[in-house]
């Protein structure tokens, strides 16, 4: 992770090591002595946390460095997400300066879900996010402080970040090949082929149908299922044809194209593979092309189809 990344896990998380939030102490059974008394010196220890985390945050908001860095110990560390350690003021000092550098406006936002006090120590955790000046751009991540008291206040000893974005929805895999929807066609002397790909009503799924006739033989007709396979890591096809063969492929989106990887097993028992490619020449036509075609011990010769984007009806 590079040295801004870090700062975000970093820094903020030291932030929001310090910042505004405090256990509810609990309630106590009807008729039980008061507790205050015992309490006080750990209320009072949560209280002086909060102050420093109010000051962090304003210090990290107004971009000083020096005032961020100060709350760590000496020697005290950072480590991101990924497991990488800083150490020591010139690592934090040196991180910050250059994270400001280059996301100047960078404002730092908490949610502290605990504070303990266990002897001479603090443990802090919560999430904190990270938006850019423009409010656009955004990290979060959640995180653990631990702190030691000094004379100088709460000093941070050591704290690590922990990845706290949401994983891509199976929606969100699927955007590198939603160029696909819409309607196709394909005519050429041997046949045509009407092609149609819509979403899915939950949007997870994109939903593909085809209508093949060729000159002088039976139509055929496919439904397509298109998904993404959170297990290998690849978006996922199958295809069902109405005669009772059916198809599972993976797919692998390449900068020029899709190269899809096809097994078969046919209607009659034969099993068949294939390789197809699919290429888009623009937002309006692409092609198909297949090639390693096995049907049973048989190699079949290769194809290729160019389709166009189908105009909308009359009146539509």
């Amino acid at each position: 992770m590079n040295a801004f990344r870090l700062f975000l896990c970093g820094a903020f998380t030291l932030c929001a090591t310090l910042v505004l939030a405090q256990e509810v102490p609990p309630k106590r059974a009807a008729g039980a002595a008061p507790v205050a008394a015992a309490s006080a010196p750990e209320d009072a220890a949560i209280a002086q946390v909060r102050k420093s985390s109010e000051q962090v945050i304003a210090a990290f908001n107004a971009a000083k460095v020096d005032d961020v860095a100060s709350m760590f110990l000496p020697k005290g560390e950072l480590i991101d997400e990924e497991g990488t350690v800083y150490q020591g003021e010139k690592e934090i000092k040196d991180l910050l300066s250059a994270f400001f550098k280059k996301f100047p406006g960078t404002k730092l936002t908490l949610d502290i879900e605990s504070v303990r006090i266990v002897g001479p120590v603090a443990i802090e955790e919560g999430t904190r996010t990270m938006k850019a000046k423009d409010g656009t751009t955004q990290s979060q991540f959640r995180y653990i402080s631990v702190r030691a008291k000094t004379d100088d206040g709460w000093k941070i000893a050591s704290l690590r970040d922990f990845s706290d974005n949401p994983a891509p929805t199976p929606n969100e895999y699927l955007q590198s090949v939603s160029w696909l929807i819409g309607d196709w066609i394909n005519e050429g002397a041997d046949g045509a082929v009407k092609i149609s790909f819509k979403w899915s009503e939950d949007k997870n799924y994109i939903l593909g149908e085809f209508q093949m006739s060729g000159a002088g033989g039976p139509a055929r007709k496919l439904s397509q299922r298109i998904g993404w396979d959170a297990g290998a890591r690849k978006i996922r096809t199958w295809l069902f044809e109405s005669d009772g063969g059916f198809s599972d492929g993976n797919w692998t989106v390449l900068e020029d194209g899709i190269v899809a990887k096809y097994s078969s097993v046919n209607s009659n028992g034969t099993t068949a593979s294939a390789t197809i490619t699919i290429s888009q020449k623009d937002k309006d036509r692409f092609s198909m092309k297949g090639t390693d075609r096995i049907v049973g011990d048989d190699r079949e010769p290769d194809f290729e189809i160019h389709v166009v984007r189908r105009p909308p009806a009359a009146g539509k």
